[in-house]
């Protein structure tokens, strides 16, 4: 398996990804951004992963208030709700109704900006996002093989409009080794779903996200640091 790109260069492209996958970014940036994904697998699947978020990110509302008394959301959520309780820097002497929509309009932009690189962060350690009223959607059990002895795992689906969720339950991947999660469409296509840093023998849960819907989905392999298959799933 070839290395991955790092350096600071690297690193400022790759924080681009949520902005061009918002659609925020300048015709010189965009250009940048797409010759880099030319020649990085690791940003393409980053991209490919966050993709699916980008409709639900350009629906929220940044000016939606706080109830008092009531505690923050959690998950991706909360991220925004955290976000928006920052102080601007802007001053705001007796504002016009016209000076206030464009300062909501300029705050819309950075907002979600800054919340699509919180995407791109979570997603690189196989967290799921939930939007806030969306509940918690039913997950179906898929049968599991595991190819190493030492790892005891069950996983679910769970069928969304962008793609399929896989909610992969487990113990006994290498303490702070990274896995890579890859789902299959029914073609045997792969598919970036994510990435996950195994905790040993403690117990975790991964929700990976994949752009494949379900009804077009075959299953996932979990596949090591070597590329060796460590884990393997069907969606029959």
């Amino acid at each position: 398996m070839s290395t991955p790109p790092v350096g600071p260069a690297h690193e400022h492209l790759r924080a681009m990804l949520g902005p061009h996958a918002l659609g925020h970014l300048g015709d010189a940036e965009t250009a940048e951004v797409e010759a880099h994904l030319g020649t990085c697998p690791s940003c393409r699947a980053e991209l490919s992963a966050i993709a699916p978020l980008a409709g639900p990110l350009t629906r929220v509302d940044p000016d939606t208030p706080h109830v008092p008394g009531v505690a923050p959301p959690d998950g991706f959520a909360g991220v925004l709700h955290r976000l928006e309780r920052e102080p601007t820097r802007e001053p705001a002497p007796l504002p016009s109704s016209d000076d206030l929509a464009a300062r909501r309009r300029r705050r819309a932009r950075p907002l979600l900006t800054a919340a699509a690189a919180a995407v791109i962060g979570l997603a690189g350690v196989g967290v799921g996002l939930a939007l806030a009223g969306t509940g918690d959607p039913a997950v179906a059990p898929v049968a599991v093989q595991a190819l190493d002895p030492t790892v005891r795992a069950s996983a679910g689906t769970i069928d969304h409009s962008w793609g399929v969720e896989v909610v992969l339950t487990a113990s006994g991947f290498a303490e702070g080794q990274r896995y890579e999660v890859t789902v299959l469409d029914r073609t045997g296509r792969p598919v970036p779903a994510g990435a996950f840093r195994g905790t040993g023998g403690a117990p975790m849960v991964c929700r990976l996200n994949s752009s494949v819907l379900l009804d077009q989905a075959g299953g996932f392999v979990v596949t090591d640091a070597d590329g060796d298959e460590v884990l393997r799933s069907s969606f029959a």
